[in-house]
């Protein structure tokens, strides 16, 4: 069992008790279909005090950084932006969201609001506002506006055109499109020019057209077959030695720095040795989420990487390391039907894994089960299905909002 995070603290450095509520998560996707950020939410949900509750999670992290390198999108209610929770937060990496008030007052009142805004604006936090900044009233805003996000919910395509013209006529901000949960809607924001989407329209398995796995991926599912049964290593190193791609990818990886070798390893004999069979499994695992040309959206990779090591330090929590590592192969492989582009079921044909790891992904049954339900609720927001997995497995939100925003600096390390 892993070690506790310690207690929470507040602003003023006072330990408090674990988070009240968790933290759940959208991907915002670039136009190359790559993570850009994340928006962040209290579940559950209430935008009045994501900006608190992120805090707190934040608070046992030890690092300003939410989720490395990345942006992090939180919304903020107009009346706590003077809170000196914000100051725990790096604001070259954090994107407020402000709602404009419901009932705006005076042009004084406005001016205020401005002012507020500017202060926060020059403390090096950007601002991001819904579409109701666009109104006339707050015309002096919008040069505070960094990004301006467009809700697709229920709004016809004439509708959405008509904001994106409003936008960029009244603005230089970046727009983001929301709620983004269909690949036609995504095509139809990209053409209007919009760059940045929220939404799980990249997660979705795209239409089969081609019933066999890409020659790439079944090599690695090979591989992974292979160490999972602990093969005899010329089986290994034959194999490997038949994929030049996955052979250049073992050897720039083993004598990348991180492994620290003062002698440069060029046999595949020799590389597979100082991996080790875990190593090399957890490896190939990874493996399976990079993104390939005209293959899913690099999103659905960086995702998977996410819920691989969201569950894997859940499951450490409760489980002896066995577990954890099938833990982390279930949150990679809950998305391998979109990574390769066929059916769960017969892309796990491929590949031989451990039973609880099949009952998990296919039956929704065993052991892990609830793990991934716990995970894949972090990202759908679903309250009932949290509040369920989270009293099933005994966990409270302090231990998932810890694991969730480790598994964010994890996977944002990974990639670079």
């Amino acid at each position: 069992m892993s070690s506790q995070p310690a207690p929470a603290s507040d602003a003023s450095g006072v330990a408090t008790a674990s988070a009240n509520h968790a933290l759940s998560r959208q991907a915002i996707v670039d136009e190359r279909r790559a993570v850009f950020g994340y928006a962040l939410f209290e579940q559950p949900r209430d935008r009045q005090n994501d900006s608190a509750a992120v805090v707190d999670a934040l608070s046992d992290t030890g690092t300003k950084s939410v989720a490395g390198e990345k942006i992090v999108f939180i919304h903020c209610a107009f009346e706590n932006l003077d809170g000196a929770h914000l100051d725990l937060l790096d604001p070259g990496k954090v994107v407020l969201e402000v709602s404009t008030p419901v009932r705006p007052g005076s042009p004084e009142a406005i001016e205020e609001g401005r002012l507020k805004l500017a202060r926060i604006h020059e403390s090096g936090f950007r601002l991001a506002f819904g579409p109701a900044v666009l109104e006339p009233l707050y015309v002096s805003w919008r040069p505070l506006a960094s990004f301006i996000k467009l809700d697709l919910t229920g709004h016809s395509k004439e509708d959405i055109e008509r904001a994106v013209k409003s936008a960029r006529a009244a603005s230089r901000a970046e727009l983001v499109a929301e709620q983004v949960d269909t690949a036609e809607q995504y095509e139809m924001m990209k053409r209007l020019g919009v760059k940045l989407f929220q939404g799980r329209w990249f997660a979705q398995p795209s239409a089969i057209s081609d019933k066999a796995v890409q020659t790439s991926h079944a090599t690695i599912l090979q591989l992974i077959n292979l160490v999972r049964r602990e093969a005899d290593l010329d089986d290994i190193e034959s194999l490997i030695k038949k994929d030049p791609t996955l052979s250049y990818k073992l050897l720039r990886m083993i004598n990348s720095c991180g492994f620290g070798l003062s002698v440069e390893v060029t046999s595949f004999r020799h590389a597979v040795m100082i991996l080790g069979l875990n190593k090399l499994n957890r490896w190939a695992t990874l493996l399976m989420t990079v993104a390939r040309p005209g293959g899913a959206a690099p999103a659905a990779g960086t995702t998977a990487v996410v819920r691989g090591r969201l569950m894997e330090l859940l499951a450490a929590e409760l489980m002896p390391q066995e577990d954890c590592d099938d833990a982390f192969i279930v949150g990679v492989f809950s998305l391998l039907d979109t990574l390769v582009g066929v059916p769960l079921d017969q892309a796990l044909e491929s590949v031989t894994l451990p039973e609880p790891v099949v009952a998990a992904l296919l039956r929704n049954e065993g052991k892990l089960a609830p793990f991934l339900a716990l995970t894949k609720a972090c990202e759908s927001g679903d309250d009932a299905v949290f509040a369920t997995a989270a009293d099933q497995l005994q966990l409270t939100n302090h231990q998932v909002n810890w694991a969730h925003l480790q598994a964010l600096l994890w996977a944002d390390e990974l990639q670079r």
